[in-house]
């Protein structure tokens, strides 16, 4: 049983409201090139300085780095509101791995922005036996303008038990396939007017190792760092829902992110673009994911010009691991 002295925010503690503590990040060049690389993206436009000047209006944060400069921090909101979290729990600790996150941006991000970011509880729910929350990250910049909002959803209490822990993967590439230089991707960058429906996009495959799982889980930019987690240890990750270690949520989704981005200028995320993931299977250390992507809408409404497109993750195995949907705005 918990000590007394704990009082733990479990989902019954869990209420639709509670608030975190607001957080200020300085974005900068330094920290856009550190999150690209985190997340495994080289593009020129985030990490070589002598490319940035090629790309208006300055240096622009990876649309998924919203995750990293208004970071959900659920700890904070337990602390916030007299609770301890589960995951910082000294006998009762377990995880609430990410379920679902939902991002919607409305103006680039770029280097010299102080973002405020705000968070809550915005819902909680039941379904099929299993528990979740969902909480509410906004961002705002340094003119009080918001920039970006998500709604991330965690697994409290699971109820089929654990999950397997996948085999060892067996011959698999051990290289990650990443965009090329800007001149070669410039080919591939859709207009509205050069897509339809049922139209494939360019595919991502992405290596994941325990290295680049740790120089995610390292990445902080506001709030503390988490040395032990299902991310980092295999022990602990063994006594939880996925039943073995697994990256987080937020790097498979800053996969899919560089994945759309072959196809899709940054302008047609900023300008309200928004994209959502389903975790599907655990994307674990040595496996490779591919993700694919097809067209599946477009509308004009307004002077907005909407894509529509679905992305797949699929592990060497043929397991699908995630599932997204993107809307994009683009230009004629």
């Amino acid at each position: 049983m918990p000590i007394e002295h704990e009082k733990l925010w479990d989902y019954d503690a869990v209420a639709i409201g509670q608030t975190g503590t607001e957080t200020r990040v300085a974005v900068t060049p330094d920290n856009i090139r550190d999150y690209a690389l985190a997340t495994q993206h080289h593009h020129a436009r985030y990490v070589d300085p002598d490319n940035y000047p090629k790309y208006p209006p300055g240096v622009v944060a990876m649309p998924t780095m919203v995750l990293a400069y208004a970071p959900l921090l659920r700890y904070d909101i337990a602390v916030n509101n007299g609770f301890v979290a589960l995951e910082e729990s000294e006998t009762a600790r377990r995880q609430t791995p990410f379920a679902k996150c939902d991002i919607r941006w409305y103006e680039p991000v770029v280097a010299g922005d102080l973002i405020t970011g705000t968070r809550c509880v915005f819902d909680k729910y039941e379904r099929r036996g299993s528990k979740f929350v969902t909480f509410r990250v906004e961002a705002f910049n340094q003119h009080g303008v918001k920039v970006s909002a998500y709604d991330y959803t965690c697994i409290f209490e699971y109820a089929r038990g654990r999950k397997a822990v996948s085999p060892p993967p067996s011959e698999m590439e051990s290289t990650v396939v990443t965009p090329g230089q800007p001149e070669a991707e410039a080919a591939h960058i859709l207009t509205f007017e050069t897509t339809s429906v049922g139209d494939t996009l360019p595919s991502l495959q992405v290596t994941e190792s325990q290295e680049t799982i740790n120089r995610f889980n390292d990445l902080r930019l506001a709030g503390k760092p988490s040395a032990s987690n299902i991310h980092t240890d295999e022990e602990f990750a063994r006594q939880n829902i996925f039943g073995g270690a697994a990256n987080a949520g937020p790097a498979t989704m800053s996969y899919a992110d560089q994945m759309l981005e072959l196809s899709f200028p940054l302008r047609a995320f900023y300008d309200g673009g928004r994209l959502v993931m389903r975790a599907i299977e655990p994307f674990r250390a040595g496996h490779v994911v591919t993700l694919q992507g097809e067209i599946t809408a477009k509308q004009v409404t307004g002077d907005q010009r909407q894509v529509a497109s679905t992305v797949r993750g699929t592990n060497q195995r043929g397991a699908l691991v995630c599932l997204c949907d993107a809307t994009l705005n683009l230009p004629a």
